[in-house]
């Protein structure tokens, strides 16, 4: 892969890597509900709510997971070549999915 490409998709990732890191600090926060409970509903909102911002944080963990394994890629000299047959990884996938793995035949299979 050329340089300038992988350049390119080495800002984008470590943008987004960025982007994301800021997003999961927001819903790991701790939310202040206040103490004014008033009835059980309320209370089974509050915690459904912490639920589902976990639940959301974790998600963008996995992303920036498989950024991460795609930066360490570019350093390595990796970047590029898909995990599963070896083939490189078309500009038309990375530049849609700069972290992706595979190639869009093996995607597919």
């Amino acid at each position: 892969m050329e340089k300038t490409k992988l350049s390119e998709y080495k800002n984008k990732l470590e943008t987004e890597r960025k982007a994301l890191m800021g997003e999961i600090s927001k819903l790991e926060a701790p939310q202040s509900f206040g103490d004014d409970v008033d009835d059980f509903e309320e209370k089974t909102d509050e915690a459904e709510e912490t639920g589902n911002r976990l639940a959301a944080a974790g998600d963008l963990k996995k992303r920036l997971d498989e950024i991460d394994v795609a930066i360490s890629k570019i350093r390595q000299g990796s970047y590029g070549v898909c995990e599963k047959c070896g083939s490189e990884i078309g500009d038309d996938v990375l530049s849609i999915n700069p972290e992706a793995s595979v190639c869009k035949k093996c995607s597919v299979s």
